[in-house]
């Protein structure tokens, strides 16, 4: 089969090449995936840098997220029942940049007829992030505000879009003072530019108090810095990124004085604590989402997977239209 290998950390333009690999076979408890289409997020750039929590031994395929078609099953009755199906493939250790993936069975979900491969492929990680830290970890209460950064990316307009449908308030930070208009025009309550002023000054000049009580973070250094000193008494910040490499300056009188508190987030752990009962009930959850147009994934440039370099550089690209997804030869 064919797959995107790198076999050193790098840019992933630089590094990734596709090659006719072995095609893998299922071991017990595993199915495996013939892979339709999976996106190009930022946490499979930063795993191909060598700057993810998960990290490789090179050569290494990428790919956390995906759909496909089970087409084969290893030992072990579960996994038989998804065979022929077309699922969500959730790959941990990614390798779904490939024509073929294995993944353990639980971890390969049936996604409804009615759910194009589009919206399919990029289902689990920024759709079910929104909903698992909106309305699960911070349960941010109709009316509050929620302070979020990095606001223009596709996970940051899902949750402008889902704040119009909870009832809670955006006020969004972005970098650039043009990207303001498409989120205020999207449904954010407001948005601020980090390059027009220091943000905890605007932030308490909008909210006419002490500051919001829920923020969001992924990027971490001066931008996730200036989103906890703009936390108001109680506040609760969570982290679900770490895009700068760099941290987040914590003041120990702020923690004690305001009963601040700073938080991390990972999707992969938190999916893991969940029954297997409730982990459908939250994929049901994010599908219903999506077919209100609540969650949808704005798809912007489709590449096949011999031009994985120019996927990667399009995903890169300061500006871009919508998430950049990689056809890998499969259909649904």
């Amino acid at each position: 089969m064919k797959a995107a290998v790198f076999s050193k950390f790098g840019d992933p333009a630089e590094v990734l090449e596709v090659r006719e690999v072995p095609t893998p076979e299922p071991g017990p408890g595993e199915v495996r995936v013939r892979m339709i289409a999976s996106p190009v997020n930022p946490s499979d750039t930063m795993f191909i840098e060598g700057r993810y929590g998960v990290r490789p031994t090179p050569p290494a395929v990428p790919g956390f997220e995906g759909v496909g078609v089970v087409d084969k099953a290893g030992p072990g009755l579960m996994g038989k029942m998804v065979v022929g199906k077309r699922v969500v493939a959730i790959n941990n250790k990614g390798g779904n940049w490939a024509e073929y993936a294995v993944i353990p069975w639980k971890q390969a979900r049936p996604v409804p007829a009615d759910i194009p491969d589009d919206q399919a492929a990029s289902l689990f990680v920024n759709p079910m992030t929104a909903v698992a830290l909106t309305r699960h970890v911070l349960a941010v209460p109709k009316g509050e505000w929620l302070l979020v950064s990095a606001a223009g990316s596709a996970l940051g307009k899902m949750i402008i879009r889902l704040s119009r449908r909870d009832g809670f308030k955006t006020l969004c930070v972005v970098r650039r003072s043009e990207a303001k208009r498409e989120l205020i025009d999207l449904g954010a309550d407001a948005v601020i530019s980090s390059s027009e002023g220091p943000v905890p000054e605007q932030v308490r000049g909008i909210t006419s108090d002490d500051g919001p009580r829920y923020a969001l973070d992924p990027v971490g250094g001066e931008a996730g810095t200036a989103v906890f000193r703009s936390l108001g008494k109680g506040g609760r910040l969570v982290v679900y990124g770490s895009l700068t490499d760099e941290p987040i300056a914590v003041d120990p009188r702020s923690l004690i004085s305001s009963r601040t508190s700073v938080e991390g987030f990972w999707l992969g752990h938190w999916m893991a604590e969940r029954s297997i009962p409730r982990a459908l009930i939250l994929f049901r959850e994010v599908a219903a989402l999506i077919r209100e147009g609540v969650l949808t994934t704005e798809v912007g440039a489709t590449y096949p997977l011999d031009r994985v370099a120019d996927a990667t550089r399009e995903a890169a690209a300061v500006g871009r239209g919508g998430k950049v997804l990689l056809k890998l030869g499969g259909e649904g």
